[in-house]
């Protein structure tokens, strides 16, 4: 059956609804294409009013946040569903959690204002935790990383590509957690890229000259940054 709501290409009256999920366990190592499609599955099942947009393919109007590295998890993922008609926020994600994977479940959702940006360039700042699972020591990676740090900028291969990380302004702050395993990590969004923790780490462990770690990392929460500097929730 055509949901003739969903098919709708008009932007007036359309209402934008963000949504808040979390991505854990073996879904950590979906990638981000993957996330969308699935999510995108999910919303058609919920049968929610979603609108498309107006290119060739009719896609559905779904924003996302920056894509997560692959095997990483996350408790604080995002992403804005553009609906017809108002659908009270409690209700929808109702609807959203009973057709979505218990792994990449909605947590919360609320209306925010049409024009905002987009989520992508709008959330520029994340705070991550990154554990140590294998026995390294997060102290000698500490030191590593403020070698690193020093240098300036980081350039490691993502494929057959070299990238080059400015960490004077992609890496706000690190610290080491009071259980010494692992750290907690402050990072910044920029036109020219952001910065991976696991790169970091790595980067510091030859620092360090110690073999890679095993490692768990986790998206704490993404937010925005105002003209003042103060950190805006995305909700």
């Amino acid at each position: 059956m055509i949901n003739v709501a969903a098919i709708s290409n008009s932007k007036l009256n359309q209402h934008r609804l963000r949504v808040r999920y979390c991505k854990d366990g073996r879904l950590a190592h979906l990638g981000h294409l993957e996330v969308i499609n699935t999510i995108n599955r999910s919303v058609r099942r919920s049968r929610l009013p979603f609108a498309v947009g107006n290119g060739f393919a009719r896609r559905m109007r779904l924003q996302f946040s920056q894509a997560l590295p692959v095997g990483a998890a996350s408790i604080g993922e995002y992403y804005d569903l553009f609906l017809t008609r108002e659908v009270p926020p409690e209700d929808a994600l109702v609807r959203l959690a009973a057709a979505s994977p218990a792994l990449l479940s909605p947590v919360g959702a609320a209306y925010v204002p049409y024009g905002l940006p987009a989520l992508e360039a709008w959330l520029t700042r994340s705070t991550w935790s990154v554990s140590v699972i294998d026995g390294t020591s997060a102290e000698a990676l500490a030191q590593g990383i403020e070698a690193v740090r020093a240098k300036g900028s980081l350039a490691y291969m993502r494929g057959e590509r070299e990238k080059r990380v400015d960490l004077a302004r992609t890496l706000v702050s690190f610290e080491v957690r009071p259980s010494a395993s692992g750290f907690l990590m402050d990072c910044r969004s920029t036109e020219q890229g952001s910065l991976r923790p696991a790169v970091l780490v790595a980067a510091a462990a030859r620092e360090a000259g110690l073999p890679m770690p095993a490692l768990s990392v986790c998206r704490l929460g993404q937010w925005h940054v105002d003209e003042d500097g103060s950190l805006v929730e995305p909700m």
